[in-house]
């Protein structure tokens, strides 16, 4: 159950601010966040974290890399639940988000996460033996981050039979008409495939749930309606853009802007209703 912090000593574009693995998993709550980009996987067992209004249960070899200053928590759902995890940095840290998108996490299923698990068994065993100095780690940290880089491209191709078959149907039903939009079991009934496989394939595509996918796309909505037309009042542009119970709208709209939607208008100069 090794784990390790501070690796480097110098400031290079990527450095590895701790790693570890075999590690007997506790409960976190991190309200604001770790202020390093963050890889959490499991290894036996599982846990559930919870981020951006959302569950993500992770089993055997799955994990998820967290954006700096994401509020997240996790749990153990199992008796023992062990993870392997790397928290890294440095002077490129500000252009990893080119690299691995804007999404505040990226999943990654069992399938694609042998690559990392096998990367931070290798990566400790060669520290421990002396075999790793600094600026080899930093190569290897833009290994590890590279990676993600290929499977951030792969599932934003929008050609993938999946994609076709089971996302861009659903995609293209809520940017029609956010209003109509059913929940996500009645969506997965349409494409003929559970909502877990169907929350799945969102995740591996756009980086968000279908539920969070159809959240950001109908608050996305509203923004353009308490803008574009100012005479709407609130409760109008909250059917409109899918919300039906006007009080939950506006709560949805604060936890993701901030602020309330009438706010939201006065910051943009708009005087609506």
């Amino acid at each position: 159950m090794p784990i390790f912090f501070k690796l480097s000593i110098q400031e290079l574009p990527l450095t590895i601010d701790s790693i570890g693995n075999r590690w007997s998993q506790e409960s976190i709550s991190r309200p604001k966040g770790f202020p390093l980009y963050h890889w959490l996987q499991t290894e036996n067992g599982q846990g559930t974290v919870t981020l951006a209004g959302e569950d993500i249960i992770l089993n055997p070899g799955e994990g998820i890399l967290i954006s700096p200053h994401t509020p997240h928590r996790y749990r153990n759902n199992t008796k023992s639940w062990r993870t392997a995890f790397l928290t890294f940095g440095g002077t490129l840290a500000n252009d990893i988000r080119k690299i691995c998108g804007e999404a505040s996490y990226l999943f990654i299923d069992a399938e694609e996460g042998q690559y990392f698990q096998e990367w931070i068994d290798r990566t400790l065993l060669s520290y421990q033996e002396n075999r790793l100095d600094d600026l080899s780690l930093s190569a290897q940290c833009y290994e590890f981050l590279m990676h993600f880089s290929g499977i951030y491209r792969k599932h934003s191709q929008t050609e993938h039979p999946l994609y076709r078959q089971y996302v861009a149907p659903i995609i293209e039903r809520i940017e029609t008409d956010p209003a109509a939009v059913p929940d996500v079991d009645s969506l997965a009934r349409e494409v003929h495939v559970s909502p877990q496989y169907l929350t799945r394939l969102f995740r591996r595509f756009t980086g968000y749930s279908a539920q969070n996918y159809i959240t950001r796309f109908r608050i996305n909505r509203a923004k353009e309606l308490l803008i574009g037309k100012p005479y709407l009042q609130v409760q109008s542009i909250s059917h409109m853009s899918g919300f039906h119970d006007v009080s939950y709208f506006i709560s949805v709209f604060r936890r993701q802007t901030g602020t309330t939607p009438k706010q939201f208008r006065k910051n943009y100069g708009v005087n609506g209703s």
